[in-house]
């Protein structure tokens, strides 16, 4: 059937010449055939992510415009249904129905925009498009704020440079959740002839009112600015430490270099005080001064802490290339500039939101929280403190952003923060998806108020760690690639389901939670049952440590999780050590990922 696929792309007269090229290099090439053509590229946790190039099973203006038709049959069917509705907002959406449309710096990102616009203008869908490369949570943002049914982001967030996606996001301002999702894929693969797809060009689109673009310094973007400055609680804090505070920042080659600096010199911080890693400030799609444009690797801050050594910063912060991820770094007891890790900054940021708000008498008694299902448990042994209500969802902000939809449309719980281990941040849900411009002007904030008490975000983490005990993660990624890979993956997770564990490094297994099921061997069914099936398994053991595995949905990796609390923090250590490496003995992994 691939090899079908194969002749079919190669025979189509109007091939680009750069894809017939790669497919004419692979003629003699099996395994370079079947991995292009062998599956449709799929929706994940983050919606379509794979490698530029020929065939079905990667990114190309041909896939890209197959996405967007199942995507506008949806936005149509979801516009004839708000017609037949009588609320005023379900009619706004109706009458002109419109997709808003990102990209980052990435390779052929720009075009895939384009194309994506090409295609909704070619079935009346009117497209808006930002002039230049905008972060995601601009996106999710824009959206809600044109009244758009849908957005688009051209993006592979952190990604290696060969790799491009399409990130789909509702009129809520989230991602698709997974029905939405489901949806649009059906729609996707009822298309028969991916060569068959209408598709017009900017200019006739612009001309029948069905394109608009969006520039960098428009209304969206000051309306984002003027939300963005009531998240600050205490404003007296920035003033006194405005021209005291040394920043570092990094964009990573990515698109936050204007925003965030804006960002940062609006709520009150001087221009003087923020130091730019210049050779990371300018777009680059090939991250040519990092291995990985990933704020969750220390090597990515390489050249960063050479800037702050140089300046004597109080902090470095870092995104990744489309914006919606931060990065943290903050110097410890000897001086030097310790890497924060999601769980670490998201405990600092909680504490500080909460104790703030309660301080100030402003937050509200039905508080609540959102934390993934694989982020750390202090989260909720903090929130717990302030009497806010915690919440666990599946890994992927989208699912924490339906969850804030739902209490913004029904009132019954009040969003104060939500975050996940891998470096996501949302502090006010006029975003509805991570959001590193967010993230890093309260983490100036935060660290303002502790300077201003001679210490350093290190010091918070250790006061919070005194406060609530020891708490500490890490996350394995086994990499497993092509159809070899998958197979593996699928037989790692059959084994653990197959073969469950009675005991872990001695502690006893206290609860067994399969996600794919919905069952648990005790009494959280409820909760399990509330959440969308996913192929994740979360092993919680008798002394509050746990491991959970997942395959990733964006990379073809298999993911574990572990979670270890003590009272002392080489006794968290120690426990932690110990459950990986039983966990990799008993999956016949190599030492190194232990």
């Amino acid at each position: 059937m691939y090899k079908q696929q194969y002749d079919s792309w190669l025979s189509y007269p109007k091939l680009d010449q750069e894809l017939k090229a790669e497919l004419l290099a692979i003629a003699n090439d099996e395994q370079g055939i079947q991995e292009r053509f062998h599956a449709n590229i799929q929706f994940g946790t983050g919606g379509l992510r794979g490698i530029i190039g020929a065939g079905t099973n990667r990114l190309n203006i041909h896939t890209v415009r197959k996405a967007t038709q199942g995507l506008a049959k949806a936005v149509l069917q979801a516009s004839q249904q708000a017609t037949e509705q009588a609320s005023e907002q379900a009619s706004n959406l109706a009458k002109k129905p419109a997709v808003v449309i990102a990209y980052d710096c990435r390779h052929k990102s720009r075009l895939f925009a384009e194309q994506a616009a090409g295609v909704l203008a070619a079935n009346g869908i009117r497209a808006y498009l930002f002039r230049e490369l905008q972060p995601t949570p601009i996106l999710s943002f824009a959206v809600r704020e044109l009244g758009a049914m849908a957005g688009i982001v051209v993006t592979a967030s952190h990604n290696p440079p060969e790799y491009n996606g399409y990130k789909v996001y509702w009129s809520d301002g989230a991602q698709v959740a997974s029905e939405r999702a489901a949806e649009i894929m059906d729609a996707i693969e009822a298309i028969e002839n991916i060569f068959n797809i209408p598709v017009t060009t900017i200019e006739e689109a612009e001309a029948n009112n069905l394109f608009v673009w969006l520039e960098s310094d428009g209304n969206v973007m000051e309306a984002y600015y003027r939300e963005l400055a009531t998240i600050i609680i205490q404003p007296e804090v920035i003033r006194d430490q405005a021209d005291k505070l040394k920043l570092v920042f990094t964009p990573l080659h990515g698109t936050t270099n204007k925003p965030l600096r804006r960002a940062l010199e609006l709520i009150g911080f001087q221009k003087e005080q923020i130091t730019i890693v210049e050779e990371q400030e300018l777009p680059d799609p090939n991250f040519s001064t990092v291995e990985s444009p990933n704020p969750e690797e220390a090597k990515a801050f390489e050249l960063s802490i050479q800037y702050a050594k140089r300046n004597d910063a109080d902090i470095i912060i870092g995104t990744d290339p489309d914006g919606d991820r931060l990065g943290i770094l903050a110097k410890d007891t000897n001086g030097d500039y310790a890497v924060l890790t999601g769980n670490q900054t998201g405990a600092i940021l909680l504490e500080y939101i909460l104790s703030q708000r309660q301080a100030k008498a402003i937050l509200p008694e039905n508080g609540v929280m959102f934390k993934t299902i694989v982020t750390s448990e202090l989260g909720r042994a903090i929130a717990l403190n302030y009497g806010v209500t915690t919440e666990d969802t599946l890994t992927g902000f989208k699912y924490i952003g339906e969850r804030i939809e739902y209490y913004s449309r029904t009132g019954l719980k009040a969003f104060q923060f939500g975050y996940e281990e891998s470096y996501g941040y949302l502090i006010n849900e006029f975003v509805r998806d991570k959001d590193a411009i967010q993230a890093a002007v309260m983490v100036a904030e935060v660290a303002a108020y502790y300077r201003q008490r001679q210490k350093t975000l290190f010091d918070a983490l250790e006061d919070i760690y005194e406060k609530y005990g020891y708490y500490k993660e890490d996350l394995v990624n086994v990499s497993l690639k092509g159809i070899q890979g998958q197979k593996q993956i699928a037989d790692m997770m059959n084994k653990l389901r197959m073969q469950p564990l009675q005991a872990v490094a001695g502690i006893a297994v206290k609860e067994i939670a399969d996600y794919q099921t919905g069952q648990s061997n005790i009494s959280n069914q409820s909760q399990m049952n509330s959440l969308p099936k996913s192929n994740v398994i979360k092993y919680l053991l008798a002394d509050g440590s746990w491991f959970c595995m997942r395959p990733s949905g964006t990379e073809p990796k298999l993911k574990f999780y572990f979670g270890a609390q003590a009272d002392t923090s080489q006794a968290v250590t120690d426990k932690l050590s110990i459950l990986k490496k039983t966990v990799a003995k008993y999956f016949d992994l190599d030492e190194e990922v232990q």
